[in-house]
């Protein structure tokens, strides 16, 4: 006989309760799991950079301009107007060349009146000349006579007067002859200094006076023309003070032009000038470096960035400086960090040849083609964009 429960509704809700309670257990064992469960670490990744041999150099950099080694500021010796310029800037000159005259008829007026003055005291002295002749035959005659006699006392001694003042008056005259000739002579040196002519071979670069302006060389010889030499040129670089001790004259360096800033042109110091400037608190010391100009493609008052060369390696492997810590203070033992065979850091004592402010040449602790450290990168997968740059990791173990 079969029986049936008394209440249909009782065993839905009992199944109903039984999910719950699975589901609530579920949870709870999830939960469990995240809390629980080990999380991943966080990958590492490494910036870095193949070593590979290179070149490098130290060097003293300075700001300089370009002038020509050898020039003359060409001057008016003489006042007067400009009446003739015979040359243009650029033009190309031999020493002797007459450059520019000025208007001569004010000397060439001092120089006639010179002459005739000259022309006349020279008759002056002949005729003084004559009148010496006859006092002294007049001496030597009364001289004869008084010795038998036939003379008086007085009449000799008027006679040696005479004689004497007549020398006198030749002296007095070839005295003024002498200053009159000076006087010519000078005024002749100014009549010549009308004509100005070139004082070397070269190029006229400028002219600071113009045909027809007057000119007053009575205080100062103004500058009508510069000639220089462009085949040799001269940069006058400014060196700061600290980096003065490393330069000598004789020493290599290099420049670029702000044109140019491809061409390196080779040069040589040639003077430290022991005078310095001093520009906003910098003292400034100005070194000159002579460099051939053949082509004459460098050109006054160029700007030159210029490098003087203190030491040079080739053949090293060159890294960048950030990627090295010194292990003290003045050594040249660095210590520097390569990735492994299992993309692992290893760190690595270096001996370093040469520093620059940003690079290094390494003599040894390094191979060509290993990938040197620069810095970590993490890269946490449930943090986004955390990361850690700018610095070598610390050394395993430490």
């Amino acid at each position: 006989m079969t029986q049936h429960s008394a209440n249909p509704a009782a065993n839905p809700a009992r199944r109903w309760r039984r999910y719950g309670l699975g589901l609530l257990l579920l949870a709870a064992a999830v939960l469990a799991a995240c809390t629980l469960w080990p999380q991943p670490a966080a990958s590492t990744k490494w910036l870095t950079q193949r070593v590979s041999i290179g070149e490098l150099e130290q060097t003293v950099t300075a700001q300089g301009a370009l002038a020509p080694r050898d020039y003359v500021d060409v001057g008016a010796q003489v006042s007067g107007q400009l009446s003739r310029v015979y040359v243009a800037i650029g033009e190309q000159v031999k020493k002797g060349q007459l450059l520019a005259q000025i208007d001569p008829e004010v000397y060439q007026t001092k120089v006639a009146a010179d002459q005739a003055a000259v022309a006349d005291l020279q008759a002056q002295l002949e005729q003084q000349q004559v009148a010496t002749a006859r006092a002294r035959q007049l001496l030597a005659r009364q001289t004869a006579l008084a010795k038998v006699d036939a003379t008086t006392s007085e009449t000799l001694e008027q006679a040696q007067a005479g004689f004497e003042q007549a020398r006198a008056g030749e002296r007095s005259l070839r005295a003024q002859l002498a200053k009159a000739q000076a006087t010519l002579k000078g005024d002749a040196a100014n009549l010549g200094y009308t004509r100005i002519y070139a004082p070397l071979d070269g190029t006229v670069v400028s002219q600071t006076v113009l045909q027809g302006q007057t000119i007053n060389a009575s205080q100062s010889a103004p500058t009508l023309l510069r000639v220089a030499r462009l085949d040799t040129m001269t940069v006058e670089a400014e060196v700061a003070e600290a980096d003065i001790p490393l330069l000598r004259p004789g020493m290599a360096a290099y420049f670029t032009t702000l044109g140019d800033s491809q061409t390196r042109h080779a040069a040589t110091i040639r003077q430290i000038k022991p005078t310095p400037t001093t520009s906003n608190d910098v003292v400034l010391y100005t070194v000159l470096l002579d460099v051939a100009n053949p082509g004459h493609k460098l050109m006054i008052d160029m700007t030159a960035q210029v490098f003087f060369s203190l030491a040079k390696v080739s053949g090293l492997p060159v890294v960048p400086l950030t990627a090295l810590q010194p292990l003290a203070a003045g050594s040249k033992r660095y210590r520097a960090q390569v990735l492994n065979r299992d993309g692992q850091p290893e760190t690595r004592e270096v001996e370093v040849a040469l520093l620059t402010r940003s690079q290094a040449a390494i003599r040894s602790g390094l191979r060509v083609g290993e990938q040197l450290v620069l810095a970590q990168q993490s890269d946490d997968s449930s943090k986004v964009g955390s990361s850690k740059s700018g610095s070598l990791p610390p050394p395993p173990g430490g």
